[in-house]
């Protein structure tokens, strides 16, 4: 008798879960931005956020956890219940190079990948009486000028973007820290100092007023926001590549069913016209369909980490570079 009952109450309590996923979501879900508001991935973050309340039926509030390049707020999610109603918007500095911190959560088992959202150009950036309009010709200068080409360090990615700069060309830069991109552009217009790697997004419109000069985008292909920027494979560097990436990341642990809803709202957001008006306008490029699937974003992230582990752990890279 009492190993009936307890079977009719296992099969009551999967009924209610069941039913509660069928029913998913019931009530507003909290996208967490690890970046203060104002910045482009808080911005990504709000469109997506608008669309994706139509498919889903809820509001999506928008949560800014700032601080140690992102990985409190993603930290915040690692905690959370898997249950869908907490995820985050993730990127390189938060999903990859956030190794240089000393995290109380595992980047490749702690998090469920939704979808891959856009690829997000970055460029190199140089003062605009930099003796270089390519970079064959600023390492060409280079080994003419030994010691005299300062770089910026704002955060992680440019660090490490900088490092394979100097294992590919084998010339040495001199790193110059900064707290963050826009005082770094601040010194770039004034000359003050030589070279920037910065989303395009932030690059544009300095570099179309020609207070700066673009040296390459640090990507495999040109970008269809931007299309009149060479590659670093075209301009003599090949092979130096940052990538800028937004994606969805949820605790791990996520159901199935919740899943699939979660990654179905995100694709049918990118498919809207109107979203990849708005996202090139802001220098994102979609992205492609096969890897705004969970396999999709889990393997690009694998493969990431794969590439810029060894480089950052080789470098000795810290927090303390921040």
């Amino acid at each position: 008798m009492r190993k009936c009952l307890a079977a009719l109450a296992l099969t009551a309590l999967a009924g209610i879960a069941t039913a509660q996923a069928q029913n998913w979501p019931v009530r507003s879900l909290t996208l967490v931005v690890p970046f203060p508001p104002g910045g482009s991935t808080d911005a990504a973050a709000r469109i997506m956020a608008e669309r994706m309340r139509v498919s889903l039926g809820q509001p999506i509030v928008i949560e800014n956890v700032g601080g140690a390049g992102g990985s409190i707020g993603v930290g915040r999610v690692a905690r959370s219940p898997p249950d869908g109603y907490t995820f985050d918007i993730g990127q390189w500095d938060t999903h990859v190079g956030s190794i240089i911190y000393k995290l109380d959560y595992d980047l490749e088992k702690d998090f469920e990948p939704i979808a891959l959202i856009s690829n997000n150009p970055q460029l190199m950036v140089g003062r605009k009486d930099l003796p270089a309009n390519s970079l064959a010709e600023l390492v060409t200068w280079m080994k003419a000028n030994p010691g005299k080409i300062n770089f910026v360090n704002q955060n992680a990615a440019a660090n490490v973007t900088g490092v394979l700069f100097e294992n590919l060309t084998g010339q040495k830069v001199q790193f110059i820290p900064y707290r963050g991109a826009g005082p770094a552009m601040t010194d770039l217009i004034s000359g003050t100092v030589d070279l920037l790697v910065v989303q395009g997004a932030v690059a544009l419109p300095q570099i179309r007023a020609g207070k700066i000069k673009a040296l390459a985008n640090l990507s495999p292909q040109r970008s269809a926001s931007m299309p009149d920027i060479p590659t670093a494979d075209e301009t003599g560097v090949p092979g130096l590549y940052m990538s800028g990436w937004f994606g969805f990341f949820a605790p791990k642990g996520l159901p199935k069913d919740v899943l699939a809803k979660l990654n179905a709202a995100t694709v049918e957001a990118l498919a809207d016209p109107a979203l990849q008006k708005r996202f090139q306008e802001l220098g994102l490029d979609v992205a492609a369909r096969e890897q705004q699937t969970p396999e999709g974003l889990a393997a690009f992230q694998k493969a990431e980490i794969d590439k810029w582990w060894p480089i950052i752990k080789a470098a000795g890279i810290g927090a303390q570079a921040q």
